[in-house]
């Protein structure tokens, strides 16, 4: 009798031990627009997810360099299981982390990740676009994953765009062939069917269609601030959040249908290329290689009358703009110090020697605007400088004109956060966030701030999806602090609620308006650092 209580115990532990291992979900299916899906419903924690859902047509063959057209109807049962491909690119930015199935021009899917139960019905949604300057990035990468904001109530959609030549070429031929006379923005206008998907089809999921958050990063960002914008997408969106950039120039921002189909129109010249026709039968590849030749990055938004009628602060100013609430902000250290100084010392003479050179009728203005007596000082003033033409102020001056301009509230924060070191002392931290492996890599610098996009997985509550970084208890409380703001502006508009740090809207025309300091002990402090934005405001001609 011991003996066999001791063989069933063995064969009980074991299948316990199995069933402990083993995939927690099970299939569930929901009925789209298009027809009827099959995704997995984890029994452990609630969250049903469907990964892959086409939204359009294949962008292949004639359709491509073409607006997306919505996805074609099926019969039976679509399985979406597994992320679909990434948009097709080269490895612009090393750090990036892709769980997609590989890459192709057929990658026009988007990704769901919902809390609802038999019963739920309107929750809460957010739609969140990757950053990668629209020539990198897609929707599978774990930074974004949306179940920790899922867990919370919130259904989570992730969408792949077009990029680089097959997003953003513009081209006379294609725009005499559109009916809207005009060409390029097929990445942003991918963006814009996503939304209207969403609009058709979340409450399937348990979502409100009427209570879409738009969100993303960097490109992402860029996106946000460009649907907030677009006649195309402004009346599907209930609120928006923007992590680091705006199409504000000098970040990204458009440039008339004529010069982006002149810059087209030589890109093909230049390649040896003949018509749209011959273009559209070339193999995926060969064009990826001709563009890679070219060492350009990427192709210009356009300002094309159709998606984009004029620049955001023509847009705005006139109050033409999705009239939602508006969280946004950006990191500490945008870029590197040196990008500013290009290889000269953190010296006061060496820092006074690059402000003239770069502002040779403001210099003055300028230095007294960045601190530069001490070394440490100037390696500052140098990381913000570079940081503000690359990417803070453009962000900067859309907080500034939605806040001017809309009687929605507006919400900015600043990310502080240092990382943590790295777990594989050969990885040295990535530009776009994430790492690199370095075969000699030397000792990392001290930080001076947060770089870009190391904020993502905070924000969305992924540190533990992105095992590079030796996290520490302090990253998760930040990380917490951030997801939560995040989530509670999903669900209302507004990012306070319990457990998080007050967090006021800025109001219309204040000097030093209040931002919040997101780290490990978040908090609102005044904004003592405007000045430097309002220089640039008049250097880039966007003040009027």
């Amino acid at each position: 009798m011991k003996r066999l209580f001791l063989n069933l115990a063995l064969v009980f532990f074991s299948a316990t031990l199995v069933f402990s291992q083993s995939d927690n979900s099970m299939p569930v299916q929901t009925t789209l627009k298009n027809g009827v899906i099959e995704g997995n419903y984890n029994v452990t924690n609630g969250i049903s997810t469907y990964f892959g859902i086409p939204f359009a047509k294949p962008p292949v063959g004639d359709l491509r360099w073409k607006a997306p057209v919505p996805a074609a109807s099926w019969s039976g049962v679509k399985e979406t299981k597994e992320f679909g491909p990434r948009p097709v690119q080269g490895l612009v930015f090393g750090d990036m982390n892709s769980w997609s199935a590989g890459v192709s021009e057929d990658c026009l899917t988007l990704n769901v990740w919902t809390p609802a139960k038999r019963n739920s019905k309107d929750l809460p949604v957010l739609l969140y676009f990757y950053g990668g300057g629209f020539v990198a990035g897609d929707a599978s990468e774990p930074r974004y994953n949306g179940e920790s904001m899922s867990k919370k109530g919130v259904v989570v959609v992730t969408v792949n765009y077009r990029l680089g030549i097959f997003g953003f070429l513009a081209h006379p031929e294609l725009s005499a062939e559109a009916s809207y006379k005009a060409s390029g923005n097929y990445g942003l206008l991918d963006q814009a069917l996503a939304l209207q998907w969403v609009k058709d089809n979340i409450a399937a999921f348990g979502g409100n269609p009427n209570q879409v958050t738009i969100a993303g990063e960097s490109a992402g960002s860029i996106s946000v601030s460009y649907q907030m914008a677009s006649p195309i997408s402004k009346n599907l969106i209930h609120g928006a959040i923007g992590e680091s950039g705006a199409g504000i120039h000098p970040t990204l921002a458009p440039v008339s249908l004529a010069e982006a189909e002149k810059t087209g129109k030589e890109f093909i010249e230049k390649a040896g290329l003949g018509s749209m026709a011959e273009l559209r039968k070339m193999s995926a590849k060969d064009l990826l290689e001709i563009y890679q030749e070219d060492g350009r990055f990427g192709f210009p938004v356009v300002i094309d009358n159709y998606f984009l009628p004029k620049s955001l602060p023509e847009i705005f100013r006139s109050g033409e703009q999705a009239q939602v609430p508006l969280l946004l902000g950006w990191n500490s250290a945008e870029i590197p110090g040196q990008a500013f100084m290009q290889g000269q010392p953190y010296t006061k003479d060496a820092f006074i020697t690059k402000v003239k050179e770069a502002y040779p009728d403001q210099a003055n203005e300028v230095l007294a605007l960045y601190a530069h007596e001490t070394p440490e000082q100037v390696e500052i003033s140098a990381t913000e400088l570079a940081s503000d033409r690359f990417i803070s102020y453009s962000t900067w001056k859309w907080f500034d004109l939605h806040r001017n301009h809309s009687k929605l509230p507006v919400y900015r924060y600043l990310f502080s956060k240092l990382s943590p070191p790295l777990v594989d002392k050969n990885l040295t931290a990535g530009l776009a966030g994430g790492t690199v492996r370095s075969e000699n890599p030397s000792p990392a610098p001290k930080q001076v701030g947060a770089r870009h996009a190391a904020e993502i997985e905070y924000a969305m509550g992924n540190l533990h999806l992105v095992k590079e970084f030796a996290w520490t208890q302090e990253d998760f409380k930040a990380s917490e602090t951030m997801l939560n703001y995040f989530t509670n502006f999903v669900k209302t508009g507004n990012p306070n609620g319990e457990g998080v740090p007050a967090w006021s809207a800025a109001k219309p025309g204040d000097q030093n308006p209040p931002v919040l300091i997101i780290d490990t002990g978040s908090k609102e402090i005044k904004s003592a650092t405007d000045a430097r934005y309002r220089f640039h405001d008049r250097f880039y001609k966007n003040s009027n």
